[in-house]
């Protein structure tokens, strides 16, 4: 919606421009120049709505085959993918080095956490993730850490933000491709929490249907070093 705004904005504009060059003192050829540079301006910004409007077509529908696939599958199959996906995450190097560990409990139909996070809680620093408003705040799980439904039906920690540093933070996605490039439910909560932590190791975890070929990107998009899947 944002970006069919601006393209409405910009073409009153350049009609505008064009009247007012049309009014100006200056030569016809002056004017013919001129006018050339706002239509060519006007087409450049034409095709980067069309482009925008292509993506978001694209991640729109790769978002909604993922989901079709999701219901095709048992809920004993996903939890299998989910046991087996979370024992490679356990061998993974960068995760036995790391110390502080960003996790997430996870949505009934992402990769399941919670027997891991309760597994490693007391070897590990682990870090869970909070939704306020449009943002993550992370919180660190300790001894006497209680739980309270949050966003999205999610049982969120509760206890003071951690400000802390991260050795790895694990990643939920609604897919993913070989480059480490992922598409979320389309909120860009992970990708402006990754970007101020843009030094940190990150792996994505999926159920082997969400591994595609392609994922369409953005500039503000966040890559992963790593995807796990089986």
């Amino acid at each position: 919606m944002f970006a069919v705004i601006l393209y409405i904005i910009g073409i009153i504009l350049a009609v505008k421009a064009v009247i007012e060059i049309l009014h100006e003192p200056i030569s016809n050829a002056g004017k013919a120049i001129t006018i050339t540079l706002v239509l060519l301006l006007s087409w450049v910004g034409i095709a980067l709505y069309y482009l925008v409007l292509v993506q978001m077509m694209e991640k729109k529908e790769l978002r909604a085959r993922i989901k079709t696939l999701k219901r095709e599958r048992s809920k004993e199959e996903l939890a299998r993918q989910s046991e087996v996906i979370m024992l490679k995450l356990e061998q993974e190097e960068d995760f036995i080095k790391a110390e502080t560990v960003m996790l997430y409990n996870a949505l009934p139909d992402e990769v399941q956490t919670q027997a891991f996070i309760e597994r490693w809680r007391h070897k590990k620093s682990i870090v869970l993730p909070t939704v306020v408003g449009d943002d993550i705040i992370p919180v660190m799980l300790d001894e006497g850490t209680g739980f309270a439904v949050g966003d999205f039906n999610i049982m969120e920690p509760q206890n003071e933000p951690y400000n802390g540093g991260y050795d790895l933070i694990i990643v939920p996605g609604v897919a993913f491709d070989k480059k480490g490039n992922r598409i979320g439910r389309g909120k860009g909560y992970y990708d402006r929490f990754l970007c101020k932590h843009i030094d940190v190791k990150r792996i994505g975890i999926c159920f082997d249907f969400q591994l595609v070929d392609e994922v369409p990107t953005e500039p503000t998009d966040i890559r992963m070093d790593k995807v796990i899947t089986l």
